[in-house]
């Protein structure tokens, strides 16, 4: 025998019940024995329960819900049967509705709804709905009875949540069973005294119709079928990624019913765990879909975490004091008085300091439950010995649930570090001894960001999805979109990174989207957005999004955005940038930057600083990190520079070479940007202040390399005008160096703690002689690389390899998070 019961939502329509016919045929023709149980009708108990509190408030507007009630059960009645099926189903219907008439009028009169007359009322929604579906099944060839479940489940006279009778309601289930052998279709919800008055069984009232009925015929399973594909791991809502469970036991099952999963509800089950029924969860919607299994076996190879669900909003209270210490009977005052007050705990934790114990409650009841306490503990209080309770508000609990926790070792440690890593800071703790749950309490704002980060590490531990929000969709900016979407897929699979842009701007528009923003057509959406650029609330919806894996990323030259550095990485977002601006201003503002980043745990990367996509930065780290001592930093650092260098050789003008780089691209606008040498001094000042120098861009000695004419002139034509005139200095600064077989090299050099920028002559013997086109080379020497030091070089500036930079260090982001 198979108990199979229907939610409201599988009933709501017409044709979703014919969708129920169809699924029950194919147990009927495969010569299964089945009972089944239904809900009233989607929205239905709603409805009553509304039209009565009109009714008691004497208010005549309960005769529309009533009518529209009566309406609905008639034309579904209408739509799904025919023939003498509708003839027979018609007259009963209408009989119900007169006796839910009056009833409601009665109660109209008196202006009162009590306990036992509601649960009458309720018990029409239930009646009508089987009641119709009996005659459905057996227009459809289903040899079908309908039973009222009041004439087999009985109860007290606890109205509203009625406490069954569990022998003589299995005594009667067996023996109505014995007598009647069609399918019976019975209401759930409901029950009736010994007497006869109709009872209601309170919250899941028909997951308990079809557990007692399980255990009185000793069924083989219980089929709950509902409107999800079984138990998910997470809540879908919160978790796009959730998937269903297999197999849980019922130990899992309840703890994640408790702790917020809607699927099953723990006290109506009791009857079938008692008896070892095993249950399945499926979807009405999706039949052929295998859904959730639940038995009492758990599997020995299954995951060791379940699932992850939680409880959205509680609050933590704390009572503390030196007078809680090694004093017996402490928690049971405490609970007692809560008790009392009918408080229910949802969550207990105590340090083995015995100085404070926390508990967690539904908010509206925290300051009941402080008055509560503090009643109690009136005179330790009074002596001081005990704080009064501290109330904790906007929270949340999240919890992992799995039998098999407790033989894996590591679970907590994966937990907390995917907090950790995701800035979510855990404000209690809680686990039993049987480890079948973990249970973090911590702020509301980010529950959705946790279970996210809890479902990604234990269920997606092979895939890490990153959500970036990026400022500046220029050359690199679009060149990194695009490297993306080539190598994305070789990402995910071959390295367990899923990149989702979730925010995109430029200098006038800008554009998110928590569900991400496609690769191909990015730029159309950007350029048709509604919303200014605003950096304050791009940033600020950032935050507000919370989602797990952040990282932003600035590919501007910006000080409005870099301005905003130490906001983002102090709500736990790490950075990404080839934006100089932040790493080279002010001393004092660098160490706040690299001090918040390492106190959030977040990565604040900026290679591309110094020599775009080239490793100098993370070369210059490891030297240091492993023990070696940096003698000295020469450096070609600017790629504009190297090209004009690069390029100069006898039979050209200097001017004409700078002319030539600006119409390239290489330079600015303003070559005098890159020939006062203002950028090197930034890198420069970078790569010291890597090595521990406290070093500021003023203490950095620039040698002019342009006179004085060049500098001062008023507009970039006359700066040309100039430049031309002083081509024979530069040729003769040219021949010189011919004349002592060298070339020109405009140099950056720290030694010693001095930091200096200039033309300088190289002979064939340094790494500097052999530069080419507008690449940039780092000559470390250090105490290991002394007499050959360690060089780095390749192309320092362009969107290609900028942007590979940053695409770099997305991905060791994303290495760190994993």
């Amino acid at each position: 025998m198979k108990v199979l019961k229907f939610g409201g939502s599988s009933v709501a329509k017409p044709e979703r019940i014919r969708g129920i016919v169809d699924i029950l045929k194919g147990y009927y023709t495969r010569g299964e024995k089945f009972t089944v149980v239904f809900s009233a009708f989607g929205g239905v108990t709603d409805a009553l329960i509304e039209m009565s509190a009109l009714a008691a408030k004497g208010d005549e507007s309960y005769q529309a819900r009533f009518e529209a009630f009566s309406q609905r059960h008639m034309q579904a009645a209408e739509e799904l049967l025919e023939g003498e099926y509708l003839k027979a189903a018609l007259p009963e219907l209408q009989r119900n509705h007169d006796v839910l008439k009056n009833l409601l009028y009665g109660i109209f009169l008196v202006r009162e709804a009590s306990a036992r007359t509601m649960d009458y009322v309720l018990s029409f929604g239930e009646r009508n709905s089987a009641f119709l579906i009996s005659h459905v099944l057996r227009q459809g060839g289903i040899n079908a009875a309908y039973l009222d479940s009041r004439k087999v489940v009985k109860t007290d006279k606890s109205f509203g949540s009625a406490k069954v009778d569990f022998t003589q309601t299995y005594e009667k289930i067996r023996e109505y069973y014995s007598q009647n052998p069609e399918i019976q279709i019975v209401t759930g919800f409901v029950g009736a005294t010994k007497g006869g008055l109709t009872t209601t069984l309170g919250r899941g009232g028909s997951d308990y119709t079809a557990s007692l009925l399980a255990a009185g015929l000793s069924a083989s399973v219980i089929e709950i079928w509902t409107d999800v594909d079984g138990v998910l791991t997470a809540d879908p809502r919160k978790v796009k990624r959730a998937f269903t469970i297999p197999s849980m036991t019922y130990a899992e099952a309840m703890e994640m019913s408790h702790f917020g999963a809607k699927v099953i509800y723990p006290p109506t089950l009791q009857p079938a765990l008692a008896h070892n029924i095993p249950l399945y969860i499926k979807n009405t919607f999706n039949p052929n879909f295998e859904g959730t299994y639940i038995s009492h076996q758990a599997e020995p190879d299954a995951h060791a975490v379940k699932g992850i669900s939680s409880i959205g909003n509680v609050a933590l209270l704390t009572l503390s004091g030196s007078g809680l210490f090694g004093v017996p009977g402490i928690a049971g005052r405490l609970f007692s008085s809560l008790a009392d007050g009918g408080i229910n705990v949802i969550l207990i934790t105590q340090g083995s300091s015995e100085h404070s114990i926390s508990f967690a409650i539904q908010p509206n009841m925290a300051v009941k439950a402080k008055r509560r306490v503090e009643t109690e503990f009136e005179y330790e209080i009074s002596m001081g010995i005990v704080d009064p309770v501290k109330i904790e508000e906007d929270l949340s609990v999240v919890a992992i649930i799995g039998e098999n926790m407790r033989y894996q070792p590591g679970i907590a440690g994966r937990l907390f570090q995917a907090l950790g890593k995701n800035g979510i800071n855990a404000v209690a703790i809680a686990q039993g001894s049987s480890e079948l749950n973990i249970s973090v309490v911590i702020n509301r704002a980010d529950e959705a960001k946790a279970l996210n980060a809890l479902h990604e590490a234990f269920f997606l531990s092979d895939t890490k999805e990153l959500h970036l929000f990026m400022v500046g969709v220029g050359l690199i900016g679009s060149t990194f979109i695009n490297q993306v979407r080539k190598q994305g897929r070789f990402l995910k699979e071959k390295r367990g990174l899923e990149i989702r842009i979730v925010g995109l701007a430029n200098s006038r528009k800008m554009l998110l989207d928590e569900n991400g923003i496609g690769l191909a057509d990015w730029q159309e959406r950007l350029d048709g957005s509604g919303s200014e650029m605003d950096v304050a609330i791009f940033i600020g919806k950032m935050k507000e999004m919370n989602l797990s894996n952040t990282i932003f990323i600035d590919n501007t030259a910006s000080e409005k955005i870099s301005n905003y550095y130490e906001s983002i990485l102090d709500s736990s977002i790490s950075i990404s940038t080839p934006n100089k601006i932040a790493t080279s201003s002010a001393y004092l503002q660098y160490q706040r930057l690299k001090a918040i980043s390492a106190k959030r745990g977040v990565q604040f990367l900026y290679e591309t600083n110094v020599g775009a996509g080239l490793p100098v930065i993370s070369t210059l780290n490891d030297l240091i990190n492993s023990g070696d001592r940096i003698l000295k930093i020469e450096g070609v650092l600017s790629g504009s520079l190297s090209y004009i260098f690069n390029s100069f050789q006898p039979g050209t003008s200097f001017s004409a070479i700078v002319a030539k780089a600006r119409e390239l691209g290489y330079t600015e606008p303003d070559p005098r940007v890159d020939l006062n040498g203002v950028d090197v001094r930034r890198k420069l000042v970078i790569l010291a202040r890597e090595t521990g120098l406290a070093l500021e861009t003023k203490e950095v000695t620039i040698e002019n390399l342009l006179p004085e004419a060049c500098r001062q002139a008023d507009s970039v034509e006359v700066f040309f005008d100039e430049l031309a005139k002083a081509d024979a200095y530069f040729n003769e600064l040219l021949d010189d160096a011919i004349a002592q077989e060298k070339v020109l090299r405009f140099v950056a050099r720290l030694e010693n703690g001095q930091a200096s920028i200039g033309l300088q002559q190289v002979g064939p013997a340094h790494p500097f002689y052999a530069l080419s086109g507008s690449d940039n080379m780092i000559i470390f020497t250090t105490e290991r690389y002394k007499d050959c030091p360690l060089v780095v070089r390749g192309p320092g500036a362009g969107a290609e390899v900028t942007a590979a930079g940053v695409f770099a260090e997305i991905i060791t982001i994303g290495n760190f998070l994993k």
